[in-house]
Formats: C-alpha cells, structure tokens, sequence
C-alpha cells in the first residue's frame, strides 16, 4: 500500500492534492482500490455541479461491490477524468494518477488528514 506524503486523505479513503488554494484533484486512495479490487465501472457527477463536504461524486463497482465517492470538499466540479469510463482499470494501476475530478472554488477544508494521520487510520482498522 502507498500513501503519498504531499497528499491530504479523508477517513473514507479519497486523497486531495492541491493544484493552488482554492483547486485540488481527487480520486480514491492505494488502500481502496486494493480493498475494492479489481475495478470495472466509474461514474461521476457532472462538470459545473456545486457539492457539499460529504456530497457523492460518483461511485465505482468493482468484482466485489459498488462503492460511492464522496466529496471531502466543498466547491464546484471543474472537470472531470473521462479516460476513467473507457478505462476504469486505470485506478488499480496507479490510484494516485487515476483522479476522478477537479474540484474549484474550494471553501471547506475541515476533514482532511495527513499522509500520517491517514496510515494510523489505516493501521487501526486493520487491527
């Protein structure tokens, strides 16, 4: 399992990386992917749609389950990763370079974690 130092994580395995301050890309976490398997299907919200801390940005079906995305901002959907759709097994691949959308004018940052953070969090579920 990887998790990137200058990522921030949130307790339901989204990671956020900042393009500047009120931008960032998200997608799912190494240990979600690996937990979901392998990955089938992606569907995600539209572009311009403005989102709560905790909305649903889409979900992800994998062999094992269908499992919903959710937004650890708030802000609007700026763009979205289409090359998902056509090839979902991008996330198995490489989760950290399989962003699933682009998010702007950003104002909620309350429930993010550190790499640090997120690996206890990590480590004290799997105890």
């Amino acid at each position: 399992m990887k998790i990137l130092d200058e990522l921030y994580y949130t307790k339901s395995h989204e990671w956020i990386k900042f393009l500047d301050d009120e931008t960032a890309l998200i997608g799912i976490s190494d240990h979600a992917q690996e937990q979901l398997g392998d990955i089938v299907f992606v569907n995600l919200t539209d572009v311009d749609t403005s989102l709560s801390l905790g909305d649903t940005i889409g979900d992800i079906e994998s062999v094992k389950a269908v499992s919903d995305v959710y937004s650890p901002l708030a802000g609007t959907i700026l763009k979205i990763n289409e090359t998902l759709f056509d090839q979902p097994e991008l996330i198995n691949q490489d989760a950290y370079d399989a962003w699933f959308i682009e998010l702007g004018n950003i104002t909620d940052k309350s429930n993010l974690l550190t790499a640090k953070e997120y690996e206890a969090l990590i480590q004290s579920e799997e105890h």
